[in-house]
């Protein structure tokens, strides 16, 4: 009887888990809409699971502030505004610029040699291609994060790294939905690649400039988008 019980406490986890992941991509990717609402049993039949891990996913989500959860209304995409967008970019260049600050400062061979790696992975995704169609965002997305990750991973605070990646996260969502990748595209292989040189160049003034510059570039970008 213990046995069995433990393994429906593992199946029934396995299950919340699974859904939480799909939701949570299609949250981020736009898939579902900013507003949208999450009815439990269509996202249930959507996902061909039972409702109880739609629930545990979505009040999982909802910590997250990747959903919305309004009182006797039920759960909900949250919506995107200008307003929030630029309080985000603005955080993100706070605890990003402190990390990368950090990093810089405690500067080790592994650390620059992960930079590197990860901007070469970077430039293996953008050769194949003159810009990136909607259609390879994630192909995009996947190296790009983690090379913003590799800039600041030296940092040697786990809870600023934890939250970093919150708010990559919700930006990831805004670059999405705006369709931002859509525009004709800045040179974002060569933006990349100056940043690498001055973060490895080791002025930390100029490096935490310039990823500050970067990320307004984004967010002009996905400004002139909503308010167009």
């Amino acid at each position: 009887m213990k046995a069995q019980h433990v393994t429906k406490i593992s199946e029934k986890t396995t299950a919340a888990t699974i859904v939480y992941r799909k939701l949570r991509q299609d949250i981020l990717r736009g898939v579902l809409e900013p507003g949208q609402k999450l009815a439990i049993d269509v996202i249930a039949e959507r996902y061909g699971t039972g409702t109880n891990p739609v629930r545990e996913a979505l009040n999982r989500l909802s910590a997250e502030r990747l959903v919305d959860r309004h009182e006797q209304r039920g759960f909900f995409v949250p919506a995107i505004s200008i307003e929030n967008w630029r309080e985000l970019v603005k955080t993100r260049c706070w605890l990003e610029t402190k990390a990368l600050e950090e990093s810089m400062r405690n500067r080790t061979t592994e650390w620059e040699e992960g930079i590197v790696l990860s901007f070469y992975r970077l430039s293996r995704v953008q050769a194949s291609k003159e810009e990136l169609d909607p259609a390879k965002r994630s192909e995009w997305e996947v190296p790009h994060r983690a090379f913003h990750l590799a800039l600041i991973a030296n940092c040697q605070s786990t809870w600023m790294l934890e939250f970093c990646e919150v708010l990559m996260d919700h930006a990831q969502r805004y670059i999405f939905v705006s369709d931002s990748y859509a525009y004709p595209r800045r040179n974002g292989l060569e933006e990349h690649r100056a940043l690498m040189d001055v973060i490895l160049g080791g002025e930390i003034l100029s490096a935490t400039e310039m990823l500050v510059e970067h990320y307004h570039r984004t967010l002009n970008k996905i400004e002139a988008q909503i308010t167009g």
